[in-house]
C-alpha cells in the first residue's frame, strides 16, 4: 500500500473538505484487509522486540480526531499483538488542577515513552490548539495577560515543532494520525452507541454539544495539520468512515516506518562469545 499519498506534506495548507473520508483504496471489503492486518501485526511485534533489545530508539503514535472515530478502537485492534511490557498507552482528559499549574507540555513530558517502548497518546497536546481553541479555554489557564495575544496559536504551534523536533533529535520517533471521518458517519455511529445497550456507556449528552462545533474543529484541525506536519514528525490524515481500511493503513505506516530505522538485535563482543560458550558447556554436563 502507498502510505506517502496520506502524509501531509510540509509547507501544505490543508483543507479538510477535501479529503474523502470514506476512501478506500483497491480494497473493495473489510475481508480483503484482514491478511494485511495480520501481517502487519505480526510483523510490528517482530520490529518491537528489536527496538526494545536496541534501545536507541523510540515511537511515539499520537491519534487525534472528532469524537466516534475510532480511536479506542484503533489502539485496541492494531496494537493487538505488541508486548505489553513495552508500550504504554496515555488518554489526556481535561487537565487537573496541578497541570494547570504548569505549562501545557508538563503533562506531555512526564507520559513520554523511554528508549526502546512504544508510546501510545489517544488525544495529545494538540487539545491545546483545538478544544482550547474551539472554547475559548485559554483564559482560564492561569497564563499571564500579557502572553494572550492574537498571535497565541501561532506561537503555540511553534512551540509544538519545537518540542517535537527536540524530541526527534533524541531519538524518539514521532508519528502522528488524523482519523478523518465524515459528520454523517460520526451521527450513525452515536445512534449505534444509543441503540445497542452495551454500547450506552460510551455515549454522553457532551457528545452532542461538541457536535455543534464541527466546523470550528474542521477549521482548527486544518489549521494544525498545517502548521505542525513536519519531515521528522509527520501528519497523516486516515480515511476513517470505514474501520477496517483506517486499520490496516495506520499498520502499514508503522510498519513501513519502524522498517526504515533498521533495527538490529545488539551484537556481542568475542568476549560476551566466550562466556556464551562456557555457560553452554556448564549446562549440558550432565553433573549440572
Amino acid at each position: 500500500m502507498i502510505t506517502n499519498k496520506f502524509c501531509v506534506k510540509p509547507g501544505t495548507k490543508v483543507d479538510l473538505t477535501k479529503f474523502k473520508t470514506s476512501y478506500s483504496g483497491n480494497f473493495k471489503s473489510k475481508s480483503g484487509s484482514k491478511d494485511l492486518l495480520k501481517e502487519n501485526i505480526k510483523r510490528m511485534s517482530e520490529l518491537q522486540n528489536k527496538l526494545y533489545a536496541q534501545d536507541k530508539y523510540s515511537l511515539l503514535l499520537i491519534f487525534q480526531a472528532m469524537d466516534a472515530a475510532g480511536k479506542d478502537g484503533m489502539i485496541k485492534h492494531v496494537m493487538s499483538g505488541l508486548n505489553p511490557q513495552g508500550t504504554q498507552v496515555f488518554s489526556f482528559k481535561q487537565p487537573s488542577t496541578e497541570e494547570l499549574d504548569h505549562d501545557y507540555l508538563w503533562r506531555i513530558n512526564k507520559a513520554l515513552p523511554e528508549r526502546g517502548r512504544i508510546g501510545i497518546f489517544n488525544r495529545s497536546h494538540y487539545e491545546e490548539v483545538l478544544i482550547v481553541r474551539v472554547h475559548d479555554l485559554v483564559k482560564s489557564q492561569k497564563i499571564p495577560a500579557k502572553f494572550i495575544t492574537d498571535k497565541i496559536w501561532e506561537t503555540r504551534f511553534q512551540q509544538i515543532n519545537n518540542f517535537e523536533k527536540r524530541i526527534y533529535e533524541n531519538g524518539m520517533i514521532i508519528l502522528k494520525f488524523f482519523l478523518h471521518i465524515s459528520k454523517d458517519e460520526q451521527k450513525k455511529r452515536f445512534l449505534s452507541r444509543i441503540n445497542d445497550p452495551s454500547k450506552n456507556w460510551k455515549f454522553s449528552s457532551s457528545d452532542l454539544k461538541e457536535r455543534e462545533y464541527w466546523h470550528n474543529y474542521q477549521e482548527c484541525y486544518s489549521e494544525a495539520l498545517s502548521a505542525t506536519s513536519k519531515k521528522d514528525a509527520p501528519w497523516y490524515i486516515i480515511p476513517s468512515d470505514k474501520k477496517w481500511f483506517s486499520r490496516v493503513l495506520v499498520s502499514e505506516i508503522i510498519v513501513s516506518e519502524l522498517e526504515k530505522l533498521k533495527l538490529q538485535y545488539p551484537k556481542i563482543s568475542d568476549e560476551q562469545l566466550q562466556k556464551l560458550k562456557l555457560a553452554k558447556e556448564y549446562l549440558t554436563n550432565k553433573e549440572h
